[in-house]
């Protein structure tokens, strides 16, 4: 009997979890059920996904810049690499800014809605506020600071360190080509090694990715209709027109502009692309976290596109920690959004300031579910639009990061199709998948 392909059991997955979740709401099955005993299964799978996130950024960094061969080419492909990222972050979040300012949907939004929202979510916004009272008054170079970590060891235990990791194991990665090459060699093993043992820790975990699935969508419905469900589908409704402004723009980016950057850069069908990179999208739809998501995307990466594990293993794991284009989409609809429903205008000088500090909020935006509402406020407060402001649009923000995790996760697989392309590669398509 043939083996279903990985994408199709996860769609199936997908489906009846939507489905048992809806179920449970209209025939009114306990939550209790679905709290105690199904989604602890999608809780173990996304643990087991995040339990390997750290190792693999640190060997198969270590491992990709030591087996570079020399600075020179690390320095083309990180300049490159980071470069095509800051692209697409601009062109994402200009995308944001077109398709709210066209449409303005914060105009149509009732005020008894808005009212309700605002009371509804108030102490939601006020407890992410209180996050970013640290960051406010910090220093402009505070990121740089953030950076470097006091404690590599410490660093590897929190999700917000994981930039710390990849600075550090790119250091470790360069001093390793400084080095005698008889000495380095056992390290560069040792890392090389570790990366393939995780790369088939991936695949074990895989094993149980459908029924993950089904346990993260069947929570998720049921945690979204809460003890009301009527009221949580009218707050959608009455938000849907920023809702389809935001999936729009999403849109744009992965049917628009990475198309495009495909046939100008590289040599490879966008569709034959998409295929392949299917099983982290979904994934990434899932579990809305873009470094839960990295092994998956590494491996189809790898295994299904062709690219060189030199090029992945480089550009993904910064990919995850700094790109973030659905993120920075995301917060220019949002920002714009909530300045139109409290009757506020926003001058061209103010939407500038929306493209600058969502393309460096989004950076520091750490690749976890709902990262993205934190680095918002950030945005509101740089056009002096009240961050309270984020109650309104809370409602619908879990589906909405469900989608643009999938673009953050497209978008880091495009640059390094693109990377690998102009490296001199030719990523290709195995023959029984096309």
């Amino acid at each position: 009997m043939k083996k279903i392909p990985l994408h199709i059991q996860i769609i199936l997955g997908l489906v009846s979890g939507i489905a048992f979740g809806i179920a449970s709401i209209v025939f009114g099955w306990p939550a209790k059920f679905t709290v105690y005993w199904i989604a602890p299964v999608g809780t173990v799978f996304i643990n087991s996904l995040k339990m390997i996130a750290v190792p693999l950024v640190i060997a198969s960094l270590i491992s990709g810049v030591a087996n570079l061969g020399d600075v020179s080419k690390l320095s083309r492909i990180g300049g490159k690499t980071i470069g095509f990222y800051l692209l697409t972050t601009v062109i994402a979040t200009t995308i944001g800014l077109v398709v709210v300012n066209v449409l303005q949907p914060g105009t149509i939004l009732p005020a008894e809605t808005r009212d309700e929202l605002l009371e509804l979510y108030k102490s939601d916004a006020g407890n992410r506020e209180q996050t970013v009272e640290g960051i406010r008054d910090q220093s402009p170079l505070q990121p740089l600071v953030d950076m470097v970590p006091q404690n590599v060891f410490k660093a590897t235990t929190i999700n917000e360190g994981m930039l710390q990791v990849v600075f550090f194991s790119l250091l470790m990665g360069v001093a390793l080509l400084k080095i005698p090459p008889e000495k380095g060699k056992p390290v560069i093993q040792f890392f090389a090694a570790l990366n393939d043992v995780i790369i088939k820790i991936v695949e074990f975990i895989m094993i149980i990715a459908p029924y993950g699935v089904f346990a993260l969508m069947a929570a998720l419905i049921v945690d979204l209709a809460g003890e009301n469900p009527d009221r949580a589908w009218q707050l959608l409704t009455a938000l849907g027109a920023y809702t389809g402004t935001v999936l729009l723009g999403l849109g744009a980016m992965i049917f628009a502009v990475y198309p495009l950057l495909f046939k100008l850069f590289t040599r490879v069908k966008y569709k034959n692309f998409f295929k392949g990179i299917r099983p982290a999208q979904l994934l990434a739809f899932s579990t809305s976290s873009s470094s839960a998501t990295l092994p998956v995307t590494m491996r189809q990466v790898e295994e299904e596109l062709g690219v060189s594990e030199e090029v992945s293993s480089f550009v993904l794991p910064l990919g995850a920690t700094i790109n973030m284009d659905g993120t920075s989409l995301y917060q220019s609809v949002a920002a714009v959004f909530i300045a139109q429903a409290l009757g506020l205008g926003l001058t061209i000088g103010d939407q500038v300031m929306i493209v600058m500090t969502a393309t460096l909020a989004s950076i520091g935006s750490a690749g976890v579910p709902g990262a993205g509402l934190v680095m918002l406020i950030i945005v509101l407060e740089s056009i002096g639009v009240p961050s309270a402001g984020i109650a309104l649009i809370i409602a619908p923000d879990r589906l909405l990061d469900m989608v643009r995790t999938v673009v953050n996760v497209t978008g880091d697989a495009t640059v390094t199709m693109i990377v690998a392309s102009t490296e001199g590669e030719d990523p290709h398509r195995p023959e029984h998948l096309d």
